[in-house]
């Protein structure tokens, strides 16, 4: 690959991480082929983009963004220190639509695939300008409400004040119909 092949791929991964809302760097060292295909199905079915991508590629693209610090710098042909998750295999799942999507997806395949999901490893995840280390991504990143959880809390607040506005707007039209019937009912009972 030539360098304008190269700088073409990392400009082509700096505008996944840019355009999606969180990302998950995972390692799948050791995964037998099946069990990746299954992982990548798992993914594709979630809206999660996944590629597997050389660490060099992914510092070059991130290196000029909020995550900085994460992927270290690069001075005169030297690379000062990075974050550890830069090392050996990497695969990325981009989520687009609900920042927890990758987590989920993982977490649900660490159940269900045996003795394969103990070597699928979460290395990092990145959220807004912030860097996930492993074990908050693998326990709490897979609880965050998806996009259509949100959007149905949003909609429920904005809701909210109109529907209340409703039930005292109704309220005396419903306590008249309560005191006819109660008097409807006393009527009856004089009656007998």
């Amino acid at each position: 690959m030539n360098k304008t092949e190269k700088n073409a791929q990392i400009d082509q991964v700096r505008q996944r991480f840019d355009d999606s809302i969180a990302a998950v760097l995972i390692d799948f060292k050791g995964m037998n082929v099946e069990a990746v295909t299954g992982l990548r199905r798992a993914f594709r079915k979630a809206g999660v983009e996944y590629r597997v991508l050389k660490n060099t590629v992914i510092r070059h693209a991130l290196k000029d963004s909020q995550y900085n610090g994460y992927v270290g710098t690069f001075e005169s042909g030297k690379v000062s220190a990075h974050h550890v998750s830069m090392r050996g295999m990497t695969g990325v799942a981009w989520c687009n639509e609900s920042p927890s999507a990758a987590a989920k997806v993982i977490e649900e395949f660490k159940k269900s695939a045996g003795p394969q999901a103990a070597k699928l490893n979460v290395k990092a995840g990145l959220l807004g300008n912030q860097v996930l280390e492993r074990e908050w991504v693998e326990k709490e990143m897979a609880k965050l409400p998806g996009l259509k959880e949100t959007q149905a809390a949003a909609l429920a607040t904005i809701m909210a004040p109109a529907q209340q506005t409703v039930t005292v707007l109704n309220a005396p039209a419903q306590n008249l119909v309560f005191a006819l019937q109660a008097w409807a009912d006393k009527l009856k009972e004089q009656a007998v």
